[in-house]
């Protein structure tokens, strides 16, 4: 094949998440077994506009995330065009390229993680968040519907979603997500904290809402007096000073350690240390982080929304919780305070965790190409 990837971050980009390494690991694949592939993106600080890694070609184009739809779709129009056998435009944040619409190829696809919709009224300010939320990603969704190019996402919940703005359930495809870094062989080992330790991994950002797992701490601190929070990812912004702020005023600030942005071992050993990780997007694609930390032997308490729900399956694998610093506090308590349910957790979210690969989400891949 000779494929286009448009999408809006690379996994070097500095704002890369569990998205961008989708998106590396099935590249990687397709060059690896001889296809060629260009990845149209954006550029940030210290980037090349042009260069070749591992047999992807990289080409960067604006770097404002509201602008770079644009003239990456304008760059598409005028230079790549009918030049590829295959394109796929993955969407995040409701900003199609519209490249679907466009080019003699038959093999056109959308990519889709999540709608993202409800990010604009977290990540955006009044009134424009309003007019992101209730006209621009509906009215963007709906049209790139018309295209009725096939779709590609991650989960049911997604395409669910997806069938409420036009989209075919039966021209959505799910391809199973894979891990950053492979599940323990098994459980036995596991040396956790001394003390029961709550996980929160990620950027901070409004979407995510890390100070409503501080607050379901600081709740279930209440009742389980050695508990402990530690906190991992970027807090740069005006929603993670916020959340720092927070912490230095909270009578468990002593308790509670923000550890920055960690290394990907560090990410591995911290997984394996705590005792839960918890999760309260508005929304994910899936939610990555749940089952790496799967993994590595740490069930997850999450906020019942899109992805999460189907990334932990309730009273199975984890807890899904009303979206609330009470109920995920309750969700922790649960947990922490029953050895035979947390055991039982912890075993089959680690056996689920080992179906996620990504050589199956590359078969997976290659299989709806080649149908479409």
């Amino acid at each position: 094949m000779n494929l286009l990837w448009i999408t809006w971050k690379d996994h070097l980009h500095p704002e890369a998440g569990g998205a961008e390494v989708v998106c590396h690991e099935l590249t990687q694949r397709l060059a690896a077994e001889g296809h060629k592939v260009t990845l149209l993106t954006a550029r940030y600080p210290g980037s090349k506009q042009r260069e070749e890694s591992n047999g992807v070609t990289y080409i960067r184009v604006g770097s404002n995330r509201y602008i770079h739809p644009l003239l990456a779709g304008l760059y598409y129009l005028r230079h790549l065009r009918n030049t590829f056998d295959v394109v796929v435009e993955e969407i995040q944040g409701c900003a199609p390229y519209f490249a679907v619409f466009f080019g003699r190829s038959s093999h056109r696809f959308l990519f889709y993680h999540q709608l993202a919709r409800k990010n604009w009224l977290y990540e955006v300010r009044a009134p424009f968040s309003y007019l992101g939320y209730y006209i621009l990603a509906p009215l963007a969704t709906r049209l790139v519907s018309l295209s009725r190019a096939p779709v590609i996402t991650v989960s049911e919940s997604t395409r669910s979603v997806l069938a409420q703005y036009g989209f075919d359930a039966d021209r959505t495809h799910i391809i199973s997500e894979g891990l950053h870094f492979a599940p323990l062989e098994q459980l036995t080992g596991i040396q956790k904290y001394s003390r029961p330790t709550i996980l929160s991994f990620g950027a901070m950002r409004a979407m995510k809402r890390t100070l409503d797992q501080v607050k379901a701490f600081e709740i279930a601190k209440e009742k389980m007096p050695d508990l402990q929070l530690k906190i991992a990812g970027s807090s740069s912004g005006a929603y993670g000073r916020a959340v720092l702020d927070y912490i230095a005023q909270s009578t468990y600030q002593t308790d509670i350690e923000y550890l920055g942005r960690v290394s990907t071992q560090q990410k591995a050993e911290l997984m394996q240390k705590s005792h839960v990780i918890v999760v309260t997007s508005v929304e994910e694609g899936w939610g990555l982080i749940v089952s790496e930390a799967n993994g590595q032997g740490t069930p997850a308490v999450v906020y019942d929304v899109e992805g999460l729900r189907d990334s932990v399956q309730h009273n199975r694998t984890g807890l899904v919780t009303q979206q609330t610093p009470e109920a995920l506090a309750a969700g922790v308590l649960d947990i922490l305070q029953d050895p035979q349910k947390y055991a039982t957790l912890q075993a089959n979210s680690h056996r689920f965790s080992k179906n996620l690969t990504f050589q199956r989400s590359y078969q997976d891949f290659l299989t709806t190409v080649e149908a479409a």
